[in-house]
């Protein structure tokens, strides 16, 4: 059998108008080893980048028309400015040359120096006659830190039942585990999962990495009883009826053992808010729901317009009638009006719902935190949803966002999330990643970023190719990182960027300088360059938000007692003898409790496999966190209670119930969030953190 050609690199006349486009002609896996992209993965990337490169009579004249453009080009369409600092690209401009600018606050300069933060329009006119028009991103010079150390707790909120919860973790759940666990446990922040609107099922996709839309929040979230509308429902058997569902979703799940089934608790909430949506807003809320709809504008109209064609045409755009494909067709403006009713009521699900969450970071705040609730942000939207298809103008069609292959995996990933075209970003001021960093910090007291390293570069696989014949894709990183200092500037968030991984040179430092924290977890830190033991943690970095492990790892009772590994056999996961993965990663524990002890954090000779000795080891690494300079200390909060059962397992689809598990105690009993509030062993892991 003739084994495989390899993948034809790029010719020299094609890097270079790759290089013109920021798209890569080669990667590298690691520091001493690059790989060179395929031609194929070249082309289709600037295909999608609106370029012909198909042939090379296609590239030269490409190449001709975009060196023409660079080399007569007086500004790029989108410029930095830090501060009160001039952009070179601005003091660049040939001697002579006219400005004309217009502030975000409407007010009229000739001159670029001194202006307050925002985007500004400027228009250049040089003395031959040549003009631009650019973008003027004005920020602070980087956000400024927390005030204090604190610790926190993280928690994937669906997995957080109370009694009051109608099968899944909601808003209001949020905001009591908020209100106790500052006033009670002292802590600063609780960070959640992304809580974007999901694609509708059924049955729905259960990962909140993979949304409809990014910028408007999911109202399966929603405290249907907090709805003040629901209390006026006239139907009251419809009402007792509904609640009683409601009740047998929640005792499935904490009594009897059911998965959390979202499909279902959202068809009971969406019929309960049907009956609330029939009841007449009173004076003062419609003005209020008045000026929401104002505020929000087209962006708001285009997300429940896509709902309600959704209902009837099914979740995925693309298989819709041609003429309703594009949100600006007037097939569409038609359907908009027939279907007015629900428009308006996907309309109303979002503005309740920006209610409880700022309701939910009101509560936080109430309770003394002072960061308040982590929002978290995906890294991308699903193809088939509203974002995909109100924004087609930004998506590159026929890409898909993925990583490369590494140690790790070597057939790379595919993550089936279309990426934003940096180019269009660009000539628009960045106006959608503005747009959707203002609607998240309105509830937010700080964000954490999903694959920050995607605001530097991309890695894009083309439709119908595998991982491995992706290449990466440049963003204009200062802009992104302006966009989003300007914006947490100006809600006073702190943001968070999960920069775990393999992370390109350069990329943390630039971070940093801006004031964005990190995310450091302990299994991680070791010294990799060097004797690859564990870090000391004085070595540790400050500007972090430190933890022990995530929401895709196993908690830390099943690392500490090897459980994980059994999982992964189980499931057939492991690529290597069980044997060797079991000594692997009894070696790997054994040199942190080997290191906890000989830092008197762990008492005595540790190990074992009973509760206390567990306990004694979970509060050990907490109080080693505590160590570091880190300036943000998280607890996964299903360790307080010793859960052994990881959130989400990377690798799986439907051999694991990924993104459906309530959280709960060493023996598998799910425990809710009033149990949680009173356990003893929950209550001393956090005073390790707050006596620490």
């Amino acid at each position: 059998m003739t084994a495989p050609r390899p993948a034809e690199p790029p010719s020299e006349e094609l890097s270079r108008l790759a290089a013109l486009h920021g798209v890569a002609t080669s990667y590298d896996p690691s520091p001493d080893r690059t790989v060179a992209a395929s031609a194929v993965a070249v082309t289709r990337a600037l295909a999608a980048l609106g370029v012909d490169a198909a042939t090379p009579q296609a590239v030269r004249a490409a190449l001709t028309v975009r060196e023409r453009e660079v080399g007569e080009r007086l500004l790029p369409p989108t410029v930095v400015g830090w501060g009160t600092r001039t952009p070179a690209a601005l003091t660049a401009l040939p001697e002579g040359t006219r400005l004309d600018v217009r502030t975000e606050q409407g007010e009229t300069s000739a001159s670029a120096e001194h202006l307050p933060p925002g985007v500004h329009d400027v228009t250049a006119t040089a003395p031959d006659g040549r003009t631009a028009h650019t973008h003027l991103i004005v920020a602070p010079p980087g956000l400024p830190a927390p005030p204090g150390r604190s610790h926190g707790l993280l928690v994937q909120l669906y997995s957080l039942l109370s009694r009051r919860s109608w099968g899944m973790g909601d808003l209001a759940d949020l905001g009591e585990l908020a209100g106790w666990a500052g006033r009670t446990l002292g802590a600063g922040f609780v960070q959640v999962n992304p809580l974007h609107a999901a694609v509708p099922g059924p049955p729905t996709d259960p990962s909140p990495y993979r949304p409809s839309s990014r910028r408007f929040p999911d109202p399966v979230h929603l405290r249907v009883e907090d709805v003040p509308e629901f209390a006026y429902v006239e139907d009251r058997d419809r009402v007792r009826t509904l609640l009683e569902r409601a009740g047998r979703l929640r005792e499935a799940v904490l009594g009897k053992g059911a998965l959390i089934d979202r499909d279902a608790v959202w068809e009971a909430k969406r019929e309960a808010l049907e009956l609330a949506h029939e009841v007449p807003l009173g004076p003062g809320r419609r003005a209020a729901y008045g000026d929401f709809l104002t505020a929000q504008g087209q962006a708001l109209e285009d997300h429940a317009t896509w709902y309600a064609l959704a209902e009837i045409h099914g979740p995925d755009w693309h298989h819709w009638p041609a003429g309703l494909r594009d949100p600006r067709s007037p097939g569409t403006a038609r359907a908009r009006r027939e279907l007015m009713h629900r428009v308006d009521f996907h309309s109303r699900l979002v503005w309740l719902t920006d209610a409880q969450l700022t309701a939910a970071q009101r509560a936080a705040r109430d309770a003394g935190m002072p960061v308040g609730i982590v929002h978290d942000l995906a890294v991308g939207v699903h193809p088939a949803g509203a974002d995909a298809w109100a924004q087609q103008h930004y998506f590159a069609a026929g890409m898909s966002v993925g990583a490369p292959p590494d140690a790790f995996n070597a057939r790379g990933q595919d993550w089936g999330l279309p990426p934003w075209r940096p180019d269009r970003l660009a000539d628009s001021g960045y106006a959608p990643f503005r747009d959707l960093l203002r609607a998240l910090f309105r509830y937010a007291g700080a964000l954490r970023i999903d694959h920050v390293m995607g605001l530097f570069r991309l890695w894009w696989v083309p439709e119908g190719h595998p991982p491995t014949e992706g290449t990466y894709i440049r963003y204009d990183a200062e802009a992104m990182l302006a966009v989003l200092v300007l914006e947490a500037s100006r809600a006073g968030a702190v943001v968070i960027g999960e920069d775990l991984g393999t992370v390109e040179p350069g990329v943390r430092e630039a971070l940093r300088e801006r004031g964005v924290y990190g995310t450091s977890v302990l299994w991680f830190e070791r010294d990799w360059e060097g004797d690859r033991r564990p870090l000391p943690p004085d070595s540790w970095r400050a500007d972090c938000l430190a933890t022990a492990t995530t929401h895709d790892l196993p908690p830390t009772a099943a690392r500490l007692t090897g459980e994980h590994v059994e999982l992964r056999d189980s499931l057939g996961l492991l690529t290597r003898p069980v044997a060797e993965e079991r000594a692997e990663a009894a070696a790997d524990t054994g040199e942190w409790l080997d290191l906890l002890v000989r830092l008197g954090l762990l008492p005595g000779a540790a190990g074992g496999t009973d509760t206390s000795s567990e306990e004694a080891e979970i509060q050990a690494v907490h109080r080693y966190l505590l160590r570091t300079p880190a300036r943000m200390i998280g607890v996964w909060l299903p360790d307080g209670i010793g859960d052994r059962r990881p959130q989400n397992l990377p690798g799986t689809w439907d051999q694991y119930p990924n993104w459906r598990l309530p959280i709960a105690d060493a023996g598998g009993r799910p425990v809710t969030l009033e149990e949680l509030a009173a356990s003893p062993r929950l209550r001393a892991l956090m005073d390790v953190l707050r006596d620490g």
